[in-house]
């Protein structure tokens, strides 16, 4: 770029994408899980957020200057935070009996009919409409929302529970194996959605996905287990997304270290969701190079447990500053957060990250 040009929104994002050096670190948005924080930055009342609050809350992320949105977070109730509650959080018992777990795993398609039974041009058709539709309420800020089934799918627990999942995994190795090439077929699918946008210029060349599947003491599925099934799955579900110069960049919470080299070596071009307290910062990343050779792409490295919720807005300042040069000259940084951004987060330090993130 000249020295001095302004680049727009987009511009600065796919500079990053690209390997290049922006006129200023990009910062993305998404994730205030604070109906408060989004009233006061649209400058409205909270009655007229719930009436609206989509609209709404993409005027807060004008207002703080985020060159794009993964997402527009809306808690469940109007008294809460979430986005789940006690009705419709059924990752711990769906009530599903083992027995009925494993005849449902029995009934689901081939990985092969999962992907000749993908209807490409209406599920694009509708895939497109969605991006041309949010990205006109977002204006100049880019919407490039998170498919957390991309790739490939790799937790199930949502359909049939915590237990019935990880018993399904240790106890019935086909089950097992079937779920993981299943689920690479879905993300087989959906990566197509998102490289031909990729192609028609309706998405940019990076893509948040993955799966919480680590806990503070590392993945909750054997390292041997994934290395031998999940690998070659999300290999092949992660071909349409690398075909079209697109980044897959993985989100985990918890300590993802024990993972990281398989990922690279499947594809993914770099993380979000670092937790220093569980060991996943930048320096354990910092000489990591893709599967080409190249740098990693970063979304983060801002702690919401314990940075942002604990520091003045001054030293958030400070700890974008060492994320900017810490990551200069060796891996790829757009701006963002390891997860939500919950009320205990203070307004000060939200617009403080922006404000910093501007200047370097």
């Amino acid at each position: 770029m000249v020295a001095g040009e302004r680049l727009s929104k987009r511009q600065r994002l796919e500079s990053v994408f690209a390997g290049g050096t922006p006129d200023h670190t990009p910062i993305l948005g998404g994730w205030i899980a604070c109906p408060r924080h989004i009233c006061s930055l649209a400058g409205i009342t909270e009655d007229q957020y719930w009436q609206s609050p989509v609209p709404w809350s993409v005027r807060a992320y004008q207002a703080l200057g985020a060159d794009g949105l993964v997402d527009v977070f809306v808690p469940k109730a109007r008294d809460d935070f979430r986005c789940v509650d006690a009705s419709d959080y059924k990752h711990a018992d769906g009530g599903m009996t083992l027995e009925e777990a494993i005849a449902a795993v029995d009934a689901m398609p081939s990985p092969d009919e999962v992907e000749a039974r993908f209807d490409f041009p209406a599920e694009y058709a509708a895939y497109r409409q969605g991006l041309v539709d949010r990205q006109a309420l977002c204006g100049d800020v880019v919407w490039m929302p998170a498919n957390w089934n991309a790739g490939a799918r790799l937790v199930w627990y949502e359909d049939f529970g915590y237990e019935n999942f990880f018993l399904l995994l240790g106890l019935y190795p086909e089950r097992a194996m079937k779920l993981v090439a299943v689920g690479g077929a879905i993300g087989w699918c959906q990566g197509r959605l998102v490289a031909r946008a990729v192609e028609e210029g309706l998405f940019p060349r990076a893509l948040l996905f993955g799966a919480d599947i680590c806990t503070q003491r590392g993945p909750m599925i054997s390292t041997a287990f994934m290395n031998r099934y999940y690998a070659p799955a999300l290999a092949h579900g992660l071909e349409p997304l690398l075909r079209a110069g697109c980044r897959p960049v993985w989100h985990s919470d918890g300590d993802v270290r024990p993972m990281v080299d398989m990922l690279i070596d499947c594809g993914v071009q770099g993380f979000q969701g670092f937790q220093p307290e569980c060991g996943m910062r930048l320096d354990h990343l910092a000489k990591k190079r893709t599967r080409e050779g190249g740098p990693l792409l970063v979304f983060g490295p801002l702690a919401v447990t314990t940075e942002l919720p604990v520091l003045c807005a001054e030293e958030v300042r400070a700890r974008v500053r060492r994320a900017v040069e810490f990551c200069r000259d060796r891996m790829d940084l757009v701006l963002f957060t390891s997860n939500t951004i919950n009320p205990d987060v203070p307004l000060d330090n939200i617009r403080a990250m922006h404000e910093a993130a501007r200047e370097g």
